[in-house]
């Protein structure tokens, strides 16, 4: 099991990429796909036609996102999304720490990370 933690900026403010974040109409206009999401503590979330899925743990409304994702029947130390975000000079400053990836997985998942899920995020806010 591996850990991973990146910083991004996101030109928008923090409340903007909450809901992109959070919104599944919204998660809609920058992935192209169908998302579930709810910010219900506990409830299943799926994106990207469920290539990602797990549980919301915890929010904080305009600054905090926690998740726990699912890798397969792998249920032995849970691989968890932790997403701060902060107001900064150009938008929004992103903290990012996602635990206990499974070895196979890390390099498809930091890939993920920094290409599909916040370069495509990013993409969004500057057209």
């Amino acid at each position: 099991m591996k850990d991973f933690k990146k910083y991004f900026s996101i030109p928008a403010e923090p409340e903007e990429v909450y809901a992109a974040l959070t919104n599944p109409a919204t998660i809609q206009l920058w992935t192209g796909e169908v998302a579930e999401m709810s910010t219900e503590p506990g409830s299943e979330f799926a994106l990207w036609e469920e290539s990602i899925v797990g549980k919301n743990l915890e929010f904080e409304p305009g600054k905090k996102i926690v998740q726990q994702w699912y890798f397969g029947e792998d249920e032995e130390a849970p691989s968890i999304v932790t997403i701060i975000l902060h107001q900064g000079k150009k938008g929004t400053d992103v903290e990012l720490r996602h635990t206990n990836i499974p070895d196979e997985a890390f390099e498809d998942i930091t890939t993920g990370w920094q290409e599909a899920y916040f370069g495509s995020l990013i993409d969004f806010y500057k057209e």
